[in-house]
């Protein structure tokens, strides 16, 4: 028995566009009819067999369509690792393999189960089918090959943190690296902001006057006393009196209190600074209450931050090839306890299973760490020696984030360079080589706790290695049919042509009118190749298979699940078979150039996947 299920797959019920700090979703849906070869009757020979499903009678019918529930195997709870090693020149180092490498979770050593080298130079595995005749019998047009995009490139302009001259110089180095771009790159413009964006085009006009129209939009203006977000955190949190009292001293320069400031250069006593005590108490509040606003204020920017970076990896893992982010920011500074770490987790889960470099460009060029002339004056030498310190230490701490993101992803830093057209040069493209390796952690406890990751070359492989510094477990086990969900999702929009089950993709089209087409995609399954559990002579497994239509852009235009359930006779598997299943999905469409994708997975997680492109003139 055959059973056929339709329905349609979450994520491709989805087509993005970027809004305010999210994604905004609209359904697209396509529902089509299943056809299959029609199978006779027989009679199976005795087996002994056991089985995970309830088998059906032997008199039941082979072919029958019904909806129902399928519940997958997977392996749950896999922690994937991107890595980068490089020689002592800083050149990738291609040639590793999964014995070269150690990894360690919390100390302890890990089973590599998994391990994959991915090259920037691997190109989308594609071809083109010829149409076929139509269904009133007229030939259809040839169809072409169509130059449909395989590389795409988010420029993500960190708006919320950006001062206008650093923002400038960075969106005319930009502008200028999209000149560039080739028939098969598509580019986007994004702002943490989520203002004046543009989804990906090959349209350089588009781009360049959306990277133009972008301006800075912090959400906090300049106030009285001034207090960054980090020193807001050293007050508040760390209570560090030397920042304090040098917010106390802007604090009665800035509002016109007369205070007294004494000459003392050498002590230790912050209080000796200001000697009227009233002043000083109705200043402190002054201070502590303006920090403990910054530092509201500014965790809200880095909360909003990360969620666009989630939500635009989220939109990229729908985006059938090469995937990179280009962060341009000068960093920002994370409050120790905002609990904001386990956001920028996120950010590197998702991009590291959707295989999503993350580029990170400090837009602030070769910086100096010295306090330039607007900044303020401390006349006392220890006040003015310490708060030198901490604004070194708080130029570094900004540098953090978007270095923790590149190492994590796979992505490249490029900071401390004047020469941004060179930066944005190199980090248009993925990286040469990268590595993934993932584990199944032992004893994983649901609690949500973080733990540190460590990846070490074995002896004799040499080179500095790049990759994640931890992972945050989850504090739930994941549902086994949620994951096989993710995982044809994953396939869906992925490059790679996966052939684990034996399927030949066709794509065929007539056009009914000047503006309207039919486009169909024909899969013939071979499942006498495919492993099936024996239950009272009956052979079963379940089949999921999708279909998905890509435009130009990679925007995803329609695509529908169907699912096969196969309990079938031996005799009909062994003879009645030999044209294999036909499944046969139609879209309607506009005349343009089309990718489609085909996933086929079975339940016991084997998969195919390929891709085909058609142009309908």
């Amino acid at each position: 028995m055959i059973a056929a299920r339709e329905g349609t797959i979450r994520a491709l019920a989805h087509r993005h566009s970027m809004s305010g700090a999210s994604l905004t979703a609209s359904l697209l849906v396509a529902i089509i009819l299943l056809t299959f070869s029609a199978f006779s009757q027989a009679t199976p020979p005795p087996t002994a067999a056991s089985a995970t499903v309830p088998a059906p009678a032997q008199n039941a019918p082979e072919i029958t369509s019904h909806d129902e529930t399928t519940t997958f195997k997977v392996k749950v709870n896999l922690v994937e690792v991107r890595v980068l090693v490089r020689d002592a020149k800083g050149h990738i180092i291609d040639n590793l393999k999964q014995d070269d490498f150690q990894l360690f979770d919390n100390g302890k050593p890990q089973v590599i189960s998994r391990f994959s080298v991915e090259r920037a130079t691997d190109k989308l595995a594609v071809h083109s089918e010829p149409a076929a005749a139509a269904p009133d019998g007229t030939a259809a047009p040839t169809a072409l090959q169509p130059a449909l995009a395989t590389s795409f490139v988010a420029y993500l302009f960190d708006d919320i943190h950006l001062g206008f001259a650093d923002l400038s110089q960075a969106r005319n180095a930009a502008g200028k690296q999209l000149q560039s771009l080739r028939p098969e790159d598509r580019a986007g413009v994004f702002t943490t902001s989520g203002q004046g964006q543009l989804d990906f085009t090959d349209d350089r006009a588009q781009l360049i006057s959306a990277m133009n129209r972008i301006v800075p939009r912090p959400e906090q203006m300049q106030t009285c006393p001034h207090i960054t977000y980090y020193q807001a955190d050293m007050i508040i949190n760390k209570q560090d009196p030397f920042v304090e009292q040098a917010a106390i001293n802007d604090a009665a320069d800035c509002s016109g209190a007369i205070v007294f400031l004494l000459g003392s250069q050498g002590s230790d006593d912050p209080s000796v600074f200001i000697t009227n005590n009233a002043m000083k108490q109705k200043l402190g509040m002054m201070v502590r209450e303006e920090a403990r606003r910054e530092l509201e204020i500014g965790d809200n920017e880095v909360r909003i931050a990360f969620s666009v970076m989630q939500a635009l990896a989220r939109r990229m893992a729908e985006l059938p090839g090469q995937r990179t982010i280009v962060l341009v920011s000068p960093g920002f500074f994370m409050n120790s306890n905002s609990g904001l770490e386990w956001k920028e987790t996120e950010v590197i889960e998702r991009s590291v299973h959707s295989n999503i470099a993350i580029n990170t460009l400090d837009a602030r060029g070769l910086y100096t760490p010295m306090p330039d002339v607007s900044e303020n004056f401390y006349p006392n030498k220890l006040m003015s020696g310490r708060m030198l310190q901490y604004h070194i230490a708080e130029q570094d701490a900004n540098q953090n984030v978007l270095a923790d993101l590149a190492d994590a992803t796979g992505g490249t830093f490029f900071h401390n360079n004047n020469d941004l057209e060179e930066g944005f040069r190199r980090l248009a493209a993925p990286p040469e080589v990268s590595y993934l390796l993932a584990f199944s952690p032992q004893t994983l406890k649901f609690d949500g706790t973080y733990h540190k990751l460590k990846v070490t070359l074995k002896a004799p492989a040499a080179g500095a290695v790049q990759a994640r510094k931890g992972y945050y477990a989850p504090n739930a086990a994941v549902d086994a049919s949620t994951q096989a969900r993710q995982a044809i999702e994953d396939a869906v929009f992925s490059q790679e042509e996966v052939r684990e089950i034996p399927v030949e993709v066709q794509t065929q089209f007539f056009k009914a009118t000047d503006d309207e087409a039919k486009l169909s995609v024909v899969a013939r399954l071979d499942v006498r190749q495919i492993h099936f559990r024996k239950a009272d002579g009956r052979n079963n497994n379940d089949l999921t298979v999708v279909s998905a239509v890509f435009d130009r852009n990679g925007n995803l235009v329609s695509g529908n699940q169907k699912v096969v359930q196969m309990h079938l006779k031996d005799d009909t598997l062994a003879n009645r078979l030999n044209s294999g299943i036909t499944l046969k999905s139609s879209f309607d469409v506009k005349p343009g150039s089309y990718l489609v994708r085909l996933v086929v997975r079975d339940e016991d997680g084997q998969l195919a996947a390929q891709s085909s492109t058609v142009e309908i003139p």
